[in-house]
């Protein structure tokens, strides 16, 4: 009897557990269906703030862009007072190309007292302004006319120039606000008086940008306006469009307080989510963007995800209890399925622990370091080889402690290298690094080794948020570094001689051809040619050499005055032309002192300045304009800016790399490194260089540099009595070197010729350092 009791009990377990389960699926399944749903709504009004969000976004965007180009304009044509219609259309053109969006045309404005009307007009139309006519409105004293007028859209509709603005009260008080406050003032919406010729159903509210042009003197004149109509139904159109399924209005706030709807637009749906947004068009001045949204249409939000997680949750609900139906009445079934299963998570746990000795074996064999901290800076993981190069075992107590514990010093190995600076603490701060070198020097390190250290954040993988550093020790490869820079220098040295010899008997034999020679011509014309062919060779010797040693030559960073150099710079220029070449016409800015090597900053300064003065279009005379002034906290900003060929938009991003040469440049000398030089100088002061468009043609070449402390005892010589070590060992390494090639020299030395007897003077630089290019030669 207890035996049947007792199987039955086991018959009925099936069932009930069956009948359990089929409850709690249900109710789960039933509100995960609600949370979904729930979840749906959420997400529809996630995305209808990010569609918002995003056309808020797009609407600053272009405005700003919209204030930049017009303030831009504005200040091109101040440095032109006698503005004609030939600058005013080449100072638009760039606007043309810009895609405003809704943009109407742009315009000189002028303001003419009623009494100068006839004079005004007169004078304009000289500038180029045919046809112009003033329709004065009697109205008012001060009229308002566009004397300059260029379309930024093909197929805007004409209209006849001269049309008075002083009566049209939104377009009179933008003027005069912006001419009494000077700055670009936008006004209140309006029908522009180009649309009114327009039918009614086209019409459209607009803005007007204004920016007053006053002249720069000591008493400033004022010119006129720059002025552009923004039309507000145009402009939401091309914000919200792309956007779609969502609705909009743009609503202008106008000076006296009320809201004004500028323009609508009608998206697909209802109406059941809305959001509103300012945007700031001015000091005073601010637009509101309303848009709603239908939740059914917007993305996550289909009705039917709710109706589908029901019916498949109450099919999986049904079959989970039909499963545990099988698996409480099949209980040999189950065991031996439970048993299966235990093997393979035993074989997944063996595997593991093979993974994980793998692993440790290969962080042991491995000849790089290797070191894991956590988020707090405590190392985790730190194999023998990182012990090994860090030379001290012990882990310190935080990352406070590093410098001190490890000996970590700039490459200069006297400098205490910045906690902030670590790749490791970069890296807990999300920044990847990749070869910051690091001298560490301590009692088990006595003299020295430094490492190149590469830093990345701890993958999310691992579970907790950390950073690993791998270091390698590269002494021995600066070491080689080093010995090739003073191979690079000997080499190109001893290929100048030969040229130098070269050079010096075809001048002698250049001198002794006999006039009456029937040949002479031809044998003067050869031998010029072989005097042009050695000098390009010398400065491709010399242009190469800059290369190779830019990179590794050491800094040598004293306190320069760049203006000083800049001007030096322009003198040699300026001298080394020829008869048949027109003089530079530039102007230098006063510049903050800066921190940097002499010669390199000379050699790339040198590099901008030619480059403005020899790529000028044939018979126009070569403009060059050096400005700079601050560039954010310890930094100067200097540019060089010219008005020659330009660089086309598609070769910008290529012009420093190696060899790279534009299309128009083609017809000019070069090998295509010198800019690249620059680059590599640059970046060694830890600047950066760049190129824009000078905006009255040509190129405006830029760079950053550190800025000399105010506190510095050292002179704006460029002179420097405390040199590295390094630096002098490499000097007194290549003069050595030299010495013994100065005897091999002597014997093939032509009479007359002028070369160094000895070894090198002291003074000469080294080659390690880079030298400023002299002025090319030319022959007379």
């Amino acid at each position: 009897m207890v035996e049947q009791r007792e199987h039955g009990a086991r018959r009925a377990t099936g069932p009930l557990l069956s009948v359990s389960v089929l409850l709690v699926g249900l109710v789960a399944t039933v509100l995960t269906a609600a949370g979904l749903y729930s979840a749906q709504q959420d997400a529809a009004a996630k995305e209808m703030t990010k569609r918002h969000e995003t056309a808020l976004a797009a609407i600053r965007t272009e405005t700003q862009r919209y204030r930049g180009l017009i303030e831009t304009l504005a200040a091109g044509i101040v440095n032109d007072p006698e503005l004609t219609w030939e600058d005013f259309d080449v100072a638009t053109e760039p606007l043309v190309d810009a895609d405003l969006i809704g943009a109407a045309p742009v315009a000189f404005v002028v303001a003419v007292p009623t009494a100068e009307l006839e004079r005004t007009q007169r004078l304009w139309r000289d500038r180029g302004s045919l046809g112009l006519t003033f329709r004065p409105d009697p109205s008012v004293d001060e009229h308002f006319f566009g004397v300059f007028v260029r379309k930024l859209d093909e197929n805007e509709q004409g209209m006849r120039s001269g049309a008075d603005g002083g009566a049209i009260e939104p377009l009179a008080t933008t003027l005069r606000t912006a001419r009494d406050t000077h700055r670009l003032t936008v006004s209140d919406a309006y029908v522009l008086m180009r649309d009114r010729q327009r039918p009614v159903a086209e019409q459209q509210e607009s803005f007007i940008f204004a920016a007053p042009v006053w002249t720069r003197e000591n008493t400033p004149r004022f010119l006129g306006w720059v002025a552009s109509g923004l039309r507000g139904g145009t402009f939401l159109d091309r914000i919200l469009s792309p956007l779609g399924q969502i609705s909009g209005e743009l609503i202008s706030v106008d000076a006296d307080q009320t809201r004004h709807t500028v323009a609508e637009w009608t998206g697909k749906g209802d109406r059941d989510l809305s959001r509103t947004g300012t945007v700031e068009v001015g000091p005073d001045q601010e637009w509101i963007l309303e848009t709603h949204g239908d939740s059914r249409q917007l993305a996550g939000a289909g009705w039917y995800l709710p109706a589908v997680a029901l019916g498949g949750g109450l099919a999986l609900t049904a079959l989970l209890a039909w499963l545990v139906h099988v698996l409480a009445t099949g209980r040999a079934r189950a065991r031996s399925q439970v048993e299966a299963a235990t093997a393979s998570l035993r074989e997944a746990e063996a595997g593991s622990r093979r993974q994980a000795e793998l692993l440790g074996a290969i962080m042991v064999t491995i000849s790089d370091g290797v070191i894991v901290v956590d988020s707090r800076g405590a190392v985790l993981l730190e194999n023998p080889a990182a012990r090994r190069l860090l030379g001290i075992a012990q882990r310190p107590d935080g990352p406070e402690d590093w410098q001190e514990h490890y000996g970590a010093y700039r490459p200069d190995g006297r400098t205490p290298f910045p906690l902030e600076e670590m790749p490791l603490i970069r890296a807990l701060g999300g920044e990847s690094t990749d070869g910051v070198e690091v001298v560490i020097r301590n009692p088990a390190k006595p003299e020295g080794v430094l490492l190149s250290i590469d830093g990345r954040p701890l993958d999310p993988s691992a579970g907790e948020h950390g950073a690993v550093a791998v270091c390698r020790d590269i002494t021995d490869l600066r070491r080689y570094e080093s010995d090739l820079s003073i191979f690079a220098g000997v080499v190109a040295h001893d290929l100048k001689s030969p040229l130098a010899l070269i050079r010096g008997h075809a001048e002698l034999v250049l001198e002794d051809v006999p006039d009456g020679w029937p040949e002479s011509a031809d044998v003067r014309d050869g031998l010029r040619r072989i005097v042009r062919a050695v000098d390009r060779m010398d400065a491709l010797i010399e242009t190469l050499l800059a290369y190779s040693t830019a990179r590794d030559a050491p800094l040598r960073e004293v306190t320069v005055d760049p203006a000083l150099m800049i001007r030096e710079i322009i003198d040699e220029r300026t001298t080394g032309l020829g008869t048949d070449q027109t003089p530079p016409r530039w102007s230098l800015e006063p510049l903050p002192p800066v921190r940097a090597d002499p010669g390199m900053l000379r050699h790339v300064l040198d590099n901008l300045i030619g480059n403005a003065i020899k790529y000028v279009r044939a018979g126009t005379v070569p403009r060059v304009a050096v400005t700079g002034g601050p560039a954010g906290p310890g930094w100067v900003r200097i540019e060089v800016a010219d008005s020659g060929i330009g660089i086309p938009d598609a070769d910008k991003p290529h012009v420093f790399e190696t060899f790279h040469r534009t299309e128009a440049a083609a017809g000019y000398a070069g090998t295509g490194l010198g800019l690249t030089i620059c680059q590599r100088i640059v970046k060694r002061h830890g600047g950066e260089i760049g190129i824009t468009d000078n905006p009255g043609g040509g190129t405006r070449f830029w760079f950053t540099l550190p800025a000399a402390e105010t506190t510095e005892d050292s002179d704006m010589t460029g002179t420097d009595s405390g040199a590295p070590q390094d630096d002098e060992a490499v000097r007194e390494a290549l003069e050595r070197a030299l010495a013994e090639r100065a005897a091999l020299m002597e014997a093939a030395r032509l009479p007359g010729l002028a070369m160094p007897p000895g070894p090198v003077p002291a003074g000469d630089p080294a080659p390690g350092r880079l030298r400023a290019p002299v002025p090319e030669r030319r022959d007379n």
